[in-house]
């Protein structure tokens, strides 16, 4: 475990009924200091969430409506109570959160939520259960979502930024990776790597973020994308997320889905939900940022979670998978002054959360 961001001295206890408390803010961010100066933001500004009922949407929309924002949210339903009750429930959404209608595959659906925002945070993914052609259902949608989100973006004359929901898997899947260069923003994942390998996830958020910096760059729109590892931290949804859902999987001893990951970077939901928010404030944020606090193999976070957590059923050993070595390069976020979560924080939270939920047993977390 040498290197790692982490001590094993310390192993959280969770008690029956215990509550998952708000996350502090390691740094303000330009938004809150305005609050501070003032009882009310000199100018609350309006910005649209897309897939506002998602995973890592839900805990942005929190963090935007603690800072003052006006948010509208894009869903399929708003009408389906047990989507977007979580959000109704969050400090703030009563007065200034507005749930619409829209659809990714529907062109123009978008135009109502984004006009008149000043910022749009495109998070959203299709969503879909690939059978018969994994490539056409899965890549060609991807695109098409955000390039959808993006012309109803064109038409908005008051925006001033897009801010992109990428992933890591965007820069690690090459076939040249050098162990002693960590990786950073100039890094692309190879599409003919992806195509070869048939890893349709990774394929389809290269092609994404590709065609949509070639569209906001055509169109004159201000873009940058954030660029999150595997994301580990509470869940406002009560279904989880694939994210959330394999990690409980690992905290039950189930190891199919981790042994495919390997080697991956992981960040805590909330450092990456004040990353967007701080790449959208900053002026000065251009081009693609980086969202990690460590990377690690399988072997090294099964043996870090069996020892913080050791009633639990947690491997403490995975295959080794033959595949390159990597590191990430997070200093160009960094140099905005954003600091990362410890990763005992990422998990304590994680776990915490799960057992208020009811998926893991407060006897043995």
């Amino acid at each position: 475990m040498d290197g790692l961001p982490f001590s094993r001295k310390k192993r959280l206890v969770l008690k029956p009924n215990s509550r998952l408390k708000l996350i502090p803010l390691r740094q303000q961010l330009p938004s809150e200091k305005k609050m501070n100066a003032d009882s009310e933001p000199s100018n609350v500004k309006r910005v649209c969430v897309t897939g506002a009922a998602g995973y890592l949407a839900s805990w942005l929309i929190k963090r935007l409506l603690l800072s003052g924002y006006n948010v509208v949210g894009t869903v399929r339903d708003p009408a389906n109570e047990k989507k977007v009750a979580h959000l109704w429930r969050l400090e703030g959404a009563r007065e200034r959160l507005r749930l619409v209608k829209a659809d990714l595959m529907d062109e123009g659906s978008f135009d109502d939520a984004v006009m008149g925002c000043s910022g749009v945070f495109h998070t959203a993914s299709p969503v879909l259960n690939p059978s018969f052609d994994p490539k056409a259902e899965i890549v060609e949608p991807a695109i098409k979502g955000t390039l959808n989100v993006l012309r109803s973006c064109k038409k908005n004359l008051q925006l001033r930024r897009v801010v992109l929901t990428s992933s890591s898997s965007t820069v690690r899947v090459r076939e040249d990776l050098d162990p002693s260069v960590p990786l950073d923003e100039t890094s692309w994942s190879s599409v003919e790597l992806c195509e070869r390998l048939k890893i349709w996830y990774p394929l389809s958020k290269t092609l994404a973020e590709k065609a949509a910096w070639d569209f906001c760059v055509d169109n004159k729109i201000d873009l940058v994308t954030v660029i999150p590892a595997f994301v580990i931290g509470p869940s406002l949804p009560p279904e989880l997320c694939s994210t959330a859902s394999d990690f409980l999987g690992l905290l039950k001893g189930e190891t199919k889905k981790f042994q495919q990951h390997g080697r991956m970077g992981y960040v805590h939901i909330d450092d990456v939900a004040l990353c967007h928010i701080l790449v959208y404030e900053k002026d000065n944020a251009q081009g693609r940022y980086l969202c990690s606090t460590a990377v690690m193999d399988n072997d090294k976070l099964a043996s870090f979670l069996s020892t913080r957590y050791p009633l639990l059923p947690i491997p403490t050993r995975f295959e080794l998978i033959n595949r390159p070595r990597y590191e990430f390069d997070t200093s160009k976020v960094r140099s905005l002054g954003f600091e990362f979560k410890p990763m005992e924080q990422m998990f304590d939270d994680c776990v915490t959360s799960l057992v208020d939920q009811g998926y893991i047993s407060s006897s043995l977390a």
